[in-house]
């Protein structure tokens, strides 16, 4: 009878000691993660009131194949409040750029910049260092008109 239970206890101190050795193995491995770390938790950027300011500079470049659309953009934002003389419409170095976007260049200028693109009938908005103004007192934003707002790059209406 004896022999019977040395070898059950031998028995499962086996089968314990290569539970443990597992466990170690996976903890080893990082299989597995005793204190795992949270999960970062993603705050919502705050929502911006759009706000027209026309004391900024408003360039607007025609970055597309569609001529005119520069002229156009300039009527539209000198029709809602800027002086004509401080928009300047022409030409873009490139002729694909795919969405309209409003870039403004410091976090302070997003409003004003939402306010343009309200103005301009909607674009994006979006902060860049790429169009800096010609001196560093003048606040400025920037239209870069996209394929979008061509009549290849518009989307019919739906016929009912």
């Amino acid at each position: 009878m004896r022999g019977w239970v040395v070898l059950l206890w031998a028995a499962l101190a086996t089968v314990v000691l290569i539970a443990i050795g597992i466990f170690g193995t996976l903890i080893a491995s990082g299989r597995i993660d005793l204190a795992p770390t949270p999960a970062p938790t993603v705050t919502p950027e705050p929502e911006v009131t759009p706000v027209v300011d026309t004391a900024y500079q408003v360039q607007i470049l025609n970055a597309t194949p569609e001529e005119g659309l520069a002229t156009q953009t300039k009527d539209i934002v000198v029709g809602a409040g800027w002086a004509p003389d401080s928009v300047l419409a022409s030409g873009a170095g490139s002729q694909d750029f795919p969405e309209t976007t409003v870039f403004y260049l410091n976090p302070e200028d997003q409003a004003a910049a939402a306010g343009l693109a309200g103005a301009i009938g909607g674009a994006a908005i979006e902060q860049s260092e790429a169009y800096q103004p010609a001196s560093p007192d003048v606040k400025q934003l920037t239209v870069v008109i996209g394929l979008d707002r061509t009549a290849a790059g518009q989307t019919p209406e739906p016929t009912p």
